[in-house]
């Protein structure tokens, strides 16, 4: 992966690591499957408007939109609304990182090799021992949502690889348009009208303003921004070379986690975050190959 995509998986793994404090806000005040639905409605509308449809199959815009959007998010949210952590929430949604490689493995054929082998199973293990660090005693209801939230992600990182789309900031911004009526419609059924009526009321007050700058956070940079790099990304190398970045989030996550919600990581947490860069990076890394020199030329034997 040139150096220049290096960055831009980065840059993605700091917006979405900084997403999870804006979430956290904006549940405050939304019911979880509202929120869904809004974040996404809001993109929709004028997505059907003035955006024309990415010239992909359907079946993977569809697939994108009921992974990445629906899927991750219902679940993710669902957990957070629980009560699970903020930042262990981070570290547990990029399960989706072995998800995808396991899945681009088994579904796509996409060989592995040796060295991805290795730098996965690092940053796995560095995730454990974040998450057996912070999130001891986490309860398992909350945790099992985030996780089916991760493998929500992994499917859509298949669907978007598999779209191979042009144009992709085109192509999230059609995904958008897959999650708003079923979230909507099971917010209507399980969170109920009353409810729904009683959050758009306490949205209008001054409190409310840190939830709407999370929800056009949540929208702007991090599905926008954020998801139109990685789709691209996602288009250019095989799954199993890019979804490791995403393991970098829950660093960023839980560092910012600590900073606006005082949630902080012990050594466990920074030993486990550094085990997580490590394996990132050794698994991105491009061996070198040997130079072999070329033989010297045949001796020519005079025939004088």
């Amino acid at each position: 992966m040139p150096l220049r995509h290096l960055a831009l998986a980065v840059l993605v793994a700091v917006i979405w690591g900084v997403n999870f404090v804006a979430i956290r806000a904006s549940l405050d005040v939304f019911p979880p499957l509202l929120l869904v639905a809004l974040r996404f409605a809001i993109i929709a509308i004028p997505t059907v408007l003035l955006v024309p449809r990415p010239q992909v199959p359907l079946r993977w815009l569809l697939g994108y939109g009921l992974g990445f959007g629906t899927m991750q998010f219902l679940f993710l949210y669902l957990g957070m609304h629980a009560g699970f952590p903020t930042g262990l929430s981070s570290l547990v949604l990029q399960a989706s990182a072995p998800f995808t490689v396991v899945l681009g493995a088994v579904l796509l054929r996409e060989r592995l090799g040796a060295r991805r082998i290795v730098g996965v199973t690092a940053a796995v293990a560095g995730l454990a021992v974040v998450g057996m660090s912070y999130g001891a005693s986490a309860p398992v209801g909350p945790f099992l949502l985030v996780l089916l939230g991760a493998l929500g992600w992994a499917l859509g990182n298949l669907a978007s690889r598999q779209a191979r789309a042009e144009k992709p900031l085109h192509l999230v911004l059609w995904m958008s348009v897959v999650p708003p009526l079923p979230m909507l419609a099971l917010s209507l059924t399980i969170e109920g009208p009353a409810a729904i009526g009683e959050a758009f009321a306490s949205s209008a007050s001054i409190a409310a303003i840190p939830a709407w700058l999370g929800l056009a956070y949540t929208i702007v940079l991090g599905t926008l921004v954020g998801s139109g790099i990685w789709v691209w990304l996602m288009a250019r190398h095989p799954a199993s070379t890019v979804a490791p970045f995403s393991m970098l989030v829950p660093v960023v996550g839980i560092a910012t986690a600590w900073v606006a919600l005082g949630e902080r990581p012990g050594l466990g947490e920074l030993a486990g975050g550094v085990l997580v860069i490590g394996g990132v990076l050794w698994a991105s890394r491009t061996p070198r190959r040997r130079i072999v020199p070329a033989p010297p030329p045949p001796m020519r034997l005079s025939t004088r």
